[in-house]
């Protein structure tokens, strides 16, 4: 989604800017109508000119258990009554993340003139803090329960941080099988077998055609190693390219949850995340099409997100939400029909809780599985690639010794 600098008016009459998402003009605009009556400037985010001598890589990135502990300070803080403007003061004297702290503490300056804590975030973080983090405050404030919404944001996001970490520790092991092997292969093909090329030219023998096949490739990627290089380079900015255009990003995303596997497990990604996401805006106060607006933003497949942002129009209308997925969305038949079933039953709150849980197991044994898969297939990959080298060197060395036994 594209970023839009802002300045509108209030429903009180204040004047208030800051930096918005939306997937065009006109979905910025109906995001920013949500909270002001007149929007007096809207107009897309500037890329800034880079100074890679003052460059700070860092500066706009989250540390989620960082994060998470805020939230947690937050709620502890506000839940004992001390004031908001304080408590944003004494959460930014307690973080260690710099960049939490450097936004904290121009929020606590804003909020100590009388803006809202929603609003100082959103104007100072809205570049590293998640939208999500930012609805849930606004709900939060206009509920008058700000520490709710904030132990609601450290349960989410430490269900968040959780499954990231079981990812990449699962992912460890194959990512470290697949390098290793791929520096083994590179060696016997760019040092191993160049040597034994020559021996072989030196000596005039007839070799196998395991072995010429094998200098061959050898022969390729020494020659043409930076065309293959450059022609990969083109194909990977072929394919960006392409997804910028919307068209094309719609395409690459629908294509990406048809993928054997990965498009399984990218679908319960996408039904973990509606679940969930929508499960805490509920819970921190936020109407249904206010929801599902945001949980749209936090779904990574841009098909699925472009679909759920869909519903939220929808569901303006009159449509009941289990109704506007069935219609309309490629989710799963059970989110949809335990959507509906929440919705019917009045437990909306606990029906995603519970839906959430059973997606965030699924993922886990989705990702397993696919693992399971993945490793040995490597291993017998590699294992074939490094035999057919060993064997089409063997080959060559008989024949040489056959052929000079028999002069």
């Amino acid at each position: 989604m594209a970023q839009f600098n802002y300045t509108a008016l209030s429903r009180d009459g204040a004047k208030v800017s800051g930096v918005i998402e939306g997937y065009d003009e006109l979905d910025a605009a109906s995001r920013i109508k949500e909270n002001c009556d007149v929007i007096l400037k809207l107009a897309p985010v500037q890329k800034q000119k880079i100074d890679l001598l003052h460059l700070d890589l860092s500066a706009n990135r989250l540390n989620e258990r960082a994060f998470t502990v805020m939230c947690s300070q937050f709620a502890i803080i506000l839940e004992s009554g001390i004031p908001i403007a304080r408590a944003v003061q004494l959460v930014a004297d307690k973080t260690d993340d710099k960049n939490l702290r450097r936004v904290m503490k121009k929020v606590a300056v804003d909020v100590e003139g009388g803006r809202s804590l929603s609003s100082a975030f959103e104007d100072h973080g809205a570049k590293m803090l998640p939208i999500t983090f930012i609805e849930t405050l606004r709900a939060g404030e206009a509920t008058g329960n700000l520490a709710h919404s904030f132990q609601t944001m450290q349960v989410h996001f430490e269900k968040q941080n959780e499954t990231k970490k079981k990812v990449k520790s699962a992912l460890s092991y194959p990512i470290f099988i697949l390098i290793t092997a791929l520096i083994v292969v590179g060696f016997l093909m760019g040092s191993v077998v160049p040597k034994f090329t020559v021996m072989f030219d030196d000596l005039g023998a007839e070799l196998p055609g395991m072995t010429k096949a094998l200098i061959a490739v050898s022969n390729f990627f020494k020659n043409y190693s930076l065309l293959v290089l450059a022609g990969i380079a083109v194909i990977i900015l072929g394919f960006k390219l392409y997804g910028s255009r919307e068209s094309g990003k719609l395409k690459l995303a629908k294509a990406a949850l048809k993928v054997p596997i990965l498009g399984k497990i990218r679908e319960l990604s996408a039904a973990s995340q509606f679940a969930n996401s929508m499960a805490s805006m509920m819970s921190a106060g936020l109407t249904m099409d206010r929801a599902v607006s945001i949980t749209a933003k936090v779904i990574d497949n841009y098909y699925l997100a472009k679909q759920t942002n869909e519903l939220a129009k929808m569901l303006e209308t009159g449509q009941s939400l289990g109704a506007s997925m069935r219609e309309s969305t490629d989710y799963p038949d059970i989110l949809v029909d335990m959507t509906g079933v929440g919705e019917n039953s009045g437990e909306m709150e606990k029906t995603l809780t519970t839906i959430g849980r059973y997606y965030d197991s699924e993922l886990d044994e989705a990702i397993r599985s696919a693992l399971s898969k993945l490793e040995p297939s490597i291993l017998v990959g590699i294992a074939g690639i490094a035999g057919f080298i060993v064997i089409a060197i063997y080959m060559a060395i008989f024949s040489m010794y056959g052929a000079m036994g028999s002069v």
